[in-house]
C-alpha cells in the first residue's frame, strides 16, 4: 500500500499523487478515510516530509483530499470540485473505473442479489436503471436478408452518422412528439446516450474544463466526467429544475465551458423543468456563452398532460442546446440506438471522432429502432404509460403503508423514479432506514450515489410488482 513504484524520470511530488490516486480509485483508500499524519506518510514512502506536503497540497487543490488544519488530510467524499487527470490510459484500467461501493448497505444488498440468484426467491431491485422486461415493446424484427443488411451499412453518410431512414424517421418523430424541429443532417446516431456523452466529454472539453450539473444527478454518477479530467460543480435545484439564482452564483464563480441537465422528469428525483425555467436558463446561457447538454431520457413517459413536457431543445432558437437522448427508457436497454443533435459543424467532429474509435455502428440496431419509430412507438408509448402510472401508485402505497411519514416524497408525473427524502428529524436514522428497506426485500439506490448531501433514496417504480 505505501510501497513507491520505481522512478520513471518524473519528479517525486508527482509519484506521489499518483500512487494516492491509484489507492483512491482501486478502493485501498475509501471516501472520508483519514490518511496518516504527513511526518508518518513520509516515514511510510521514504521521502522528506516537504515532498508529501506538496503532493497532498496539490491534490487537496483539485480537490482529491481534504486538507483540514489541526484535524489531518482526508479523501474526499464527494465528486463536486474535484478535477482528476485524464484516465484514458488502458494500461492502467482500475483508474478509469470508480471504485466499487463497499458499504454496509451496499454489501448486504450484494448479498440479497447473490441469494435471490441462487433460490429464486423474490427481490425486488429498484435500484436499476431499466424498464421492467414486462413493459417492453413485442414486435417482430423487420425481414431482411444478409445482403440487405450489409447494403444498408455502405456508404460513407450510413458509416459516419447512421442509416439516413433512422435519422429521416428520428427526425419526424421528434417533431411529432416533442416538437424539435431538427433536420437529418444535424442528427448523429449513437449507441445509447453514454456514448454521447463520452463524445462530448472527450471532444468538445478538456482537462480541468469546468462543467455544472444538477444536484443531485445522475451525471453525478458517471465515471466518464472524472475519466476526460473534467471538475463537476453542483446547480441547485428546487421543484422547477436548477435555479437561475445558482447558475448564476456558480458562473460567477467558476468559468463554466458546458452545463449538463436532464430537466423532464430529472433521474433521480423526477422534477419537471418549468417552461419559463427552461427560457431562463436559456437566456442565461446565450448571454454567458455557455453551452448546454440536455440528456432527454422520459419526457415521452407522462402520465398526464402538463406543463413542462416540452425538453428544452424545443425551445431553443440560438442552437445552444445539444440534444441527446436513446430509445433504451422506452424500448429497453438492449436495444442500442440513440442519437444526438447539434449543430453540422459539431455533428461532423464528433462522428470523425467516433469513427476513429469503432469504423461505425452496426446496422441491426438501427433497422430494430426504425421499425420501433415506424411502426410501435405510437401503440406501445401509450400502453407503457398507463402501466408506469399504476406501478408508481403502488410503490406508493408500499412506501406509506411501511415507513409512514419517516419518508416523504411527491408522487412522480412520468419516467421511471419516486424520490424519497427523510425528514430532516429523522435524518440519524438513515442506516437503519437503509436496511429496512433491504429487511421488506426492496433494494433502492441510494441519494448519496447521486450527490445528494441528504438522506435519500431513489426507486424504479417500473420494477415494483
Amino acid at each position: 500500500m505505501w510501497h513507491l513504484e520505481p522512478g520513471d524520470g518524473a519528479p517525486l511530488y508527482k509519484r506521489i499523487i499518483r500512487h494516492l490516486e491509484a489507492a483512491v480509485a482501486s478502493g485501498h483508500l475509501a471516501p472520508g478515510e483519514r490518511l496518516p499524519s504527513e511526518r508518518d506518510l513520509a516515514r511510510l514512502l521514504s521521502v522528506n516530509r516537504s515532498t508529501v506536503i506538496r503532493a497532498l497540497d496539490e491534490m487537496g487543490d483539485r480537490g482529491i483530499l481534504v486538507r483540514k488544519r489541526g484535524s489531518g488530510t482526508y479523501v474526499n467524499r464527494e465528486k463536486w470540485g474535484v478535477q482528476s487527470y485524464a484516465r484514458l490510459n488502458w494500461q492502467d484500467p482500475p483508474a478509469l473505473l470508480p471504485a466499487a461501493k463497499a458499504g454496509p448497505f451496499h454489501r448486504e444488498a450484494a448479498f440479497l442479489r447473490q441469494r435471490a440468484a441462487r433460490s429464486g426467491e423474490k427481490l425486488r431491485d429498484l435500484s436499476r436503471d431499466e424498464l421492467a422486461p414486462g413493459l417492453l415493446p413485442v414486435f417482430p424484427i423487420p425481414e431482411r436478408s444478409w445482403r440487405d443488411v450489409v447494403r444498408a451499412e455502405q456508404g460513407d453518410e450510413a458509416a459516419h452518422l447512421g442509416l439516413p431512414q433512422l435519422r429521416h424517421s428520428l427526425s419526424a418523430f421528434l417533431r411529432a412528439t416533442s416538437g424539435i424541429d431538427a433536420p437529418a443532417e444535424d442528427i448523429l446516431i449513437t449507441s445509447g446516450s453514454r456514448q454521447a456523452i463520452f463524445l462530448i466529454t472527450q471532444c468538445l472539453l478538456k482537462v480541468g474544463d469546468a462543467v455544472g450539473v444538477e444536484a443531485p444527478s445522475y451525471f453525478y454518477s458517471l465515471p466518464v466526467f472524472q475519466a476526460a479530467g473534467l471538475r463537476l460543480y453542483a446547480l441547485p435545484m428546487d421543484e422547477h429544475g436548477i435555479t437561475l439564482e445558482g447558475l448564476e452564483k456558480l458562473a460567477s464563480r467558476r468559468s463554466l465551458k458546458m452545463v449538463f441537465v436532464n430537466p423532464v422528469f430529472h433521474n433521480p428525483t423526477g422534477t419537471v423543468m418549468s417552461d419559463a425555467r427552461k427560457n431562463a436558463v436559456l437566456d442565461f446561457c446565450a448571454a454567458a456563452r455557455i453551452p448546454i447538454v440536455e440528456d432527454d431520457a422520459y419526457s415521452l413517459l407522462f402520465f398526464r398532460r402538463m406543463e413542462g413536457l416540452s425538453p428544452l431543445k424545443a425551445w431553443d432558437r440560438r442552437n445552444q442546446v445539444i440534444h441527446i437522448g436513446s430509445l433504451s427508457s422506452y424500448a429497453g436497454r438492449n436495444l442500442r440506438a440513440g442519437w444526438l443533435l447539434a449543430p453540422t459543424g459539431i455533428i461532423a467532429k464528433l462522428a470523425a471522432a467516433r469513427q476513429m474509435m469503432d469504423a461505425g455502428l452496426s446496422v441491426l440496431p438501427q433497422i430494430i429502432a426504425n421499425e420501433y419509430l415506424d411502426n410501435v412507438a405510437t401503440r406501445h408509448l401509450s400502453v407503457l404509460r398507463g402501466n408506469l402510472a399504476a406501478s408508481a401508485l403502488e410503490l406508493a402505497a408500499f412506501l406509506r403503508g411501511t415507513f409512514g411519514d419517516r419518508i416523504v416524497f411527491d408522487p412522480p408525473s412520468g419516467g421511471l423514479y419516486t424520490y424519497a427524502v427523510m425528514r430532516d428529524r429523522d435524518a440519524r436514522s438513515y442506516a437503519a432506514m437503509q436496511t429496512a428497506f433491504l429487511r421488506h426485500g426492496v433494494i433502492p439506490a441510494l441519494g448519496e450515489d447521486f450527490g445528494d448531501a441528504r438522506p435519500s433514496f431513489r426507486l424504479n417504480h417500473s420494477l415494483f410488482s
